[in-house]
């Protein structure tokens, strides 16, 4: 019998990751150690250290890592984080921001240039609101923290002016004090949530925004995926199908848990009426894993990542993913 194979796994706690963190799930073949973490501490320790063998990954980074052929990871087309992003836009309500239009040309501020939901945010901006993203002032830094920077060093085009905010400066810090005239990020400012500052989002009625998005799109915009040390996925080339039979497991396991009322597994109290919300408007499988059901949507991040500066060169999709993995649907 093959030698058992100890791996770490390193990824955020949700209802589609915990039946893997748990052990309800397991890979055939694999022990797994688990670290469970958030998403910035694991992507920066993926990316800089390559502290994982396997392990959730920034969409984002890893366009601009394989594109410029440095990619320390091959990618799995699991998606254990998606999220509309119309809600992650704060404006300064003294600046005459009104829609999205009124962003031209402003100083807006990100956690990050090469983050997932800011390069949906711009792509987004760019392709249905008409916004030039590359007119615009963009300064990067932590959102509550000071001196962090991005995670992978990039190389962006000169004409695009895209700059960090000062070492003891925080993007909260500046929004509230008007330095900025917004900021993009998956986390409000604290500014916003104490109501200390002029400042809202730009769609206060996102849900709205958002589900208009979608019936538009059909994307509901990946954030992450799943990814394996590539030597890894070279010496034991069965390895990236478990992964992903995995982790669909586990995600089935979740949306099973969605229509269970007699003890509601969530701590929503009209969980089954949005669970019947979710599927008239986005159909009877909203968090869609596999390759062939997710290209156009991946397409679409390579093309705003080549724009935005951050993608080198033109790469496809399945560049993106292993290709024992490429037809294989959960």
């Amino acid at each position: 019998m093959p030698e058992t194979l100890r791996l770490s796994l390193a990824c955020t706690t949700s209802d589609r990751t915990r039946p893997i963190l748990d052990g309800r799930v397991t890979l055939p073949g694999v022990s797994l150690t688990v670290l469970p973490g958030e998403p910035e501490d694991i992507f920066r320790r993926a990316l800089r250290d390559r502290a994982f063998d396997i392990t959730e990954l920034s969409m984002g980074s890893h366009i601009v890592t394989t594109a410029r052929g440095d990619a320390p990871y091959i990618g799995v087309p699991v998606f254990p984080s998606r999220a509309f992003r119309h809600n992650a836009i704060f404006v300064r309500t003294d600046r005459g921001i009104r829609t999205a239009a009124d962003l031209a040309g402003k100083r807006i501020g990100l956690p990050e240039y090469q983050q997932t939901a800011a390069l949906w945010v711009r792509g987004i901006l760019r392709e249905h609101y008409g916004v030039d993203t590359r007119a615009i002032a963009w300064r990067t830094g932590g959102m509550e923290e000071a001196g962090v920077g991005e995670r992978v060093a990039l190389s962006l085009p000169p004409e695009l002016d895209v700059r960090p905010i000062g070492a003891g400066e925080t993007l909260n810090g500046l929004l509230a004090a008007g330095e900025l005239d917004a900021v993009i990020g998956p986390r409000p400012p604290s500014c916003f949530a104490a109501r200390s500052a002029p400042v809202d989002r730009l769609y206060p009625d996102y849900r709205a925004e958002e589900e208009a998005y979608f019936r538009a799109t059909g994307f509901f915009p990946i954030m992450h995926c799943v990814a394996l040390k590539r030597e890894l996925a070279a010496e034991h080339p069965w390895l990236p199908l478990e992964i992903f039979r995995a982790f669909a497991r586990a995600r089935a396991l979740a949306v099973a848990d969605l229509s269970l009322v007699n003890v509601l597994r969530a701590s929503l109290p009209w969980i089954a009426a949005e669970a019947e919300a979710q599927t008239r408007i986005m159909g009877g499988d909203p968090w869609p894993y596999g390759f062939r059901r997710n290209r156009d949507e991946v397409a679409a991040m390579i093309r705003y990542a080549r724009t935005d500066g951050l993608a080198t060169r033109d790469i496809t999709p399945e560049e993106l993913f292993h290709p024992s993995v490429l037809n294989e649907a959960p």
